[in-house]
């Protein structure tokens, strides 16, 4: 089963050319140590939440671009195994200083639970961050196979579900500060792409319109918490060679 780490950056937003040039280096090195793609989403609509956003998340300040990205590993074993050796590799010495603050990233491993649709490349990707009790796994996954549906007829060409697995406690942030989680609370980590902005722009705008004056559905989290938002795909080894 494929396995999945999932991060979240905060990087000044003048420096975006220096992120994507570490990317690509990141990626070489990723895919020595048999990572089977990674991409990164650069955050072009994320709105301001209540109680949690994506800024929040890591902690953005105004001059910073939150950052969206996930690397796909043929198990958890391959990626595990990738983390622990990766400082021995006498490759990390070249590797450009990373041009954001890590100590401010949200970062962890899931679990593939529900995957929808292609994994074509897309322009486009809303990505999800929530808390579920972890005993409402089942009403989680049924609701994103509704949403899936729901998505797909008005456009989505792919959507991806992660069950938190390895999820650590950060110093300063992390998923579990990023959405007040409680005891009991996986986090989870899901996106759903779409061909360019306007088709997802326009999906959202019909299911506004579809909705008024139906009943709210019952959520098996607290919706209040969960946050989302627009990234524009700036690189997908998928579509950058080998």
């Amino acid at each position: 089963m494929t396995y999945i780490n999932g991060a979240l950056a905060p990087v000044p937003t003048d420096a975006r050319d220096e992120y994507l040039a570490h990317v690509e280096q990141l990626w070489q090195l990723f895919r020595k140590h048999g990572a089977l793609r990674m991409v990164d989403c650069w955050g072009v609509d994320l709105p301001k939440g209540k109680q949690t956003d994506f800024d929040g998340a890591v902690d953005a300040a105004e001059n910073e671009t939150v950052t969206f990205s996930w690397i796909e590993w043929p198990d958890r074993a391959t990626a595990d195994a990738c983390w622990q050796n990766l400082p021995d590799d006498p490759e990390m010495q070249n590797l450009s200083k990373m041009p954001f603050d890590g100590g401010r990233m949200v970062s962890g491993g899931f679990e593939p639970i529900l995957t929808s649709g292609t994994g074509t490349p897309s322009d486009y990707v809303q990505g999800f961050v929530a808390a579920v009790p972890a005993d409402k796994r089942e009403d989680y996954l049924a609701m994103a196979q509704e949403g899936w549906q729901m998505f797909h007829r008005l456009g989505a060409v792919g959507s991806v579900e992660c069950w938190g697995q390895d999820v650590p406690h950060g110093k300063r942030t992390d998923f579990y500060r990023a959405t007040h989680a409680k005891e009991g609370e996986v986090i989870v980590f899901s996106w759903v792409q779409w061909p360019d902005r306007a088709t997802c722009d326009a999906a959202f705008q019909t299911m506004h319109e579809e909705a008024q004056g139906k009943p709210m559905p019952e959520m098996p989290f607290d919706g209040m918490r969960m946050f989302w938002g627009g990234f524009q795909t700036v690189f997908d080894s998928a579509t950058h060679g080998a």
